[in-house]
């Protein structure tokens, strides 16, 4: 899996021009799955997430996570993280998990999250979605496992 995180002030995602998840404070994570992913990683990147020290403490130090600050995660599934750009100019997608495969880890990603006390929003998995942010910082993390 590789995942992208932005820590955010706020983030939502819309299908069809209508926002079906919005959160305020904490991650926006862009969660991609690869084909050779079978789940075993879940539980080190939700902990990783979950634990990573990536906000500002009374101090202005990046030294809290986004448990810490009491924060949600909005989770949206992104197979283009796997984009193979070596070739020509259009990306190819073969490293990118089939749908049912994605799907499935991704959920399990999101279950995972939860259960290390985060709250979890969630896009919508295989539609066209529009993702707003306020990136906070800018700080952006690529976290692989």
């Amino acid at each position: 899996m590789k995942l992208v995180l932005q820590r955010v002030t706020q983030a939502s995602v819309s299908v069809d021009g209508k926002i079906i998840a919005e959160i305020g404070q904490g991650l926006l994570i862009l969660a991609g799955v690869g084909r050779e992913d079978n789940g075993s990683q879940i539980g080190w990147l939700a902990k990783k997430c979950a634990e990573l020290r990536i906000f500002a403490d009374e101090k202005g130090k990046m030294n809290l996570s986004v448990k810490d600050v009491s924060g949600s995660t909005l989770v949206v599934s992104q197979f283009t993280l796997f984009a193979g750009c070596e070739k020509g100019r259009r990306p190819d997608f073969l490293s990118a998990a089939p749908p049912a495969q994605a799907e499935k880890l991704y959920l399990q990603f999101a279950e995972a999250l939860r259960k290390e006390g985060v709250s979890v929003q969630t896009g919508k998995f295989g539609a066209m979605m529009q993702i707003s942010l306020v990136n906070d910082g800018p700080v952006t993390i690529i976290l692989e496992r």
